[in-house]
């Protein structure tokens, strides 16, 4: 049964916390079917509302984590008191604790060259006996036709139990609904930035920030020339929007999409593709 969603303009973010989320991936990967997480805020929230392609690959997702506290708030308005954040770079951590007692194995897609093999070599310390067995850094442009077809080798000597995608939004997301039939792995999980954050190339904001919900000003801090045009447009914007959906000026429907849950395995992997495969 799909896990129910709050609708926030017209994005069903799931009702999770990160025990939860821990909980269902982990009988997702027991029960060997495919499908991808969206790990989603305000950014994914706010490129939705004029890319209905994008909205659709959201709701369409194994899960729509709730990433920022806004769509935290959102929930809890709504009437689910246990929804809480759940943060892509927290969502990692949690997989890997459990990782080495269910022997899940892993896959590192995206980041900029060198950081995949990096993290890689992080985590193995963090977690000893982690079962990492392959990565790959994909150029800043769409696959070509021969690097494509060595990523599904790739992949498919490999089978990994979860297939982490750090690019950003919405090209991680892309790629992940383009891709879900052709790879032989079991979840994708798009985490953007986590990769950066968990080599230590990328500072992260102090917890207090992360839980108030100004993360993202600690973000645009550290990294203004690219990140202003984001926050400076996505969060009043979102402000507006969220203020229209909740006096019901303006209605925000929440289709549902026809592929919820988990799919059944892939029997031949290799069907064309176009999706947007490029780092941040």
């Amino acid at each position: 049964m799909p896990t129910p969603r709050v609708n926030v303009l017209g994005v069903g973010i799931s009702v999770l916390n990160l025990e939860r989320a821990r909980a269902l991936l982990a009988e997702a990967a027991a029960r060997g079917g495919k499908g991808y997480v969206c790990v989603t805020g305000v950014h994914g929230v706010i490129e939705a509302q004029a890319d209905p392609a994008f909205r659709r690959i959201l709701n369409g997702s194994f899960l729509t984590t709730p990433d920022g506290m806004p769509m935290v708030w959102c929930g809890r308005l709504a009437g689910h008191k246990s929804m809480d954040r759940v943060y892509g770079p927290d969502l990692m951590l949690e997989i890997f604790r459990h990782s080495c007692r269910h022997g899940w194995s892993h896959f590192f897609y995206g980041g900029a060259p060198g950081v995949a093999e990096r993290l890689k070599q992080r985590m193995e310390e963090r977690f000893p006996g982690v079962r990492i067995v392959g990565t790959y850094c994909p150029p800043f442009r769409p696959l070509n036709a021969e690097e494509e077809a060595d990523l599904l080798r790739r992949v498919a000597a490999a089978r990994p139990d979860f297939f982490w995608v750090g690019l950003s939004t919405p090209k991680q997301e892309r790629f992940m609904a383009a891709y879900l039939d052709r790879l032989e792995a079991k979840i994708l999980i798009g985490v953007g930035a986590a990769f950066d954050f968990h080599t230590g190339r990328v500072p992260q904001a102090p917890r207090w920030m992360q839980r108030s919900g100004l993360e993202w000003f600690y973000r645009l801090c550290k990294e203004p020339r690219r990140l202003w045009r984001r926050y400076l447009k996505n969060n009043p914007l979102f402000l507006a929007l969220g203020f229209c959906q909740l006096t019901g000026l303006k209605k925000f429907p929440l289709d549902p999409p026809e592929n919820t849950g988990l799919r059944p395995p892939s029997k031949k992997a290799g069907a064309p593709a176009k999706p947007e495969a490029e780092n941040p």
